[in-house]
């Protein structure tokens, strides 16, 4: 057994893993028809994780769908259903999914926090002053925890293909590397005054340790207070400060307060960040290789002035 714990219930064998479909009235026909494992997660950039390190051998799913909020997501009884025909779910952890614990409770399958591990950034002011930032997916070096979280996971569910989810992670942990090295070279190219992140939440804590920039946001986590005159003060005051030239929001919040800040500074508004979801297949982020990349160039584009 990994040192990965499946808290909810023990491994299922090699023989209920090969069972028969799930049959679920009203329910995604993908699911109910595909024999395969069902494994689901909290949100979609977690899926794209795990798919890419189950291969062939697993059903991956997301409970939210694309351009959902997950910080409060309401689940619904026919997310319930699906996850009473899963064997694993994978969550995020560091307080990142305020709905899961009651969720979980609800259902037999497993889980597992793919965050295990993680060094937090912890949250500096507003009411989650000292809490972590759950956003730590947003750096790829500190992805590659989650990856090897997601195949450790795999082993204990399913042993029999092991060497599979090992290699797998192993290939996907290379590709992060790549993108990784192609994120650094293009922040490297902002001067110093201009290596800063503005955005809507505070989302871009962990990338911004590991790629020496910094970072202000309007407030830390998606919650009920989103925007207030206190907030817009306090991030116009740091873009001025700082003479930063380009403000930025999330796709999955509203970003009137932040055209607010670019309005009252002259800073540009830099455009469309993504975090906590990906875009449709054919958008602009279908998988979170292509996430980190699009944010990587949206940032430096508009920090620069430039259009690639």
């Amino acid at each position: 057994m990994s040192a990965l714990s499946l808290v909810t219930a023990a491994v299922l064998s090699v023989g209920v893993l090969a069972g028969c479909a799930r049959t679920v009235a009203g329910e995604n026909t993908a699911i109910t028809e595909d024999p395969r494992p069902l494994v689901l997660t909290t949100f979609t950039v977690l899926a794209d994780m795990a798919r890419n390190v189950a291969g062939e051998h697993l059903l991956v799913e997301s409970i939210t769908k694309v351009g959902a909020e997950i910080h409060g997501y309401e689940p619904t009884p026919g997310d319930l259903r699906t996850a009473e025909q899963a064997e694993l779910i994978l969550d995020n952890g560091l307080g990142l999914e305020s709905w899961f614990e009651k969720f979980v409770e609800r259902v037999s399958a497993p889980h597992a926090v793919v965050s295990d591990g993680v060094e937090p950034v912890y949250i500096r002011a507003d009411a989650y002053a000292g809490k972590s930032n759950p956003h730590a997916w947003m750096s790829p070096k500190v992805a590659e925890v989650y990856v090897d979280n997601i195949a450790s996971a795999f082993e204990d569910l399913d042993p029999l293909h092991a060497e599979d989810y090992r290699a797998n992670a192993e290939s996907y942990k290379a590709q992060l590397r790549e993108v990784g090295d192609r994120l650094r070279a293009d922040l490297d190219t902002l001067p110093p005054n201009e290596r800063a992140v503005v955005s809507c939440e505070g989302a871009f804590s962990y990338l911004a340790r590991d790629f020496d920039l910094q970072e202000a946001y309007l407030w830390p986590v998606n919650a009920e207070q989103e925007g207030t005159p206190k907030q817009v003060v306090s991030t116009i005051d740091f873009v001025r400060d700082n003479d930063v030239p380009a403000v930025f929001c999330e796709s999955t919040v509203s970003d009137k307060a932040q055209r607010q800040v670019a309005e009252d500074t002259g800073a540009r508004f830099g455009g469309t960040l993504f975090v906590d979801s990906l875009s449709e297949e054919g958008g602009p982020v279908p998988t979170y290789l292509d996430l980190l990349t699009y944010d990587a160039r949206t940032i430096t584009d508009a920090l620069l002035g430039t259009r690639r």
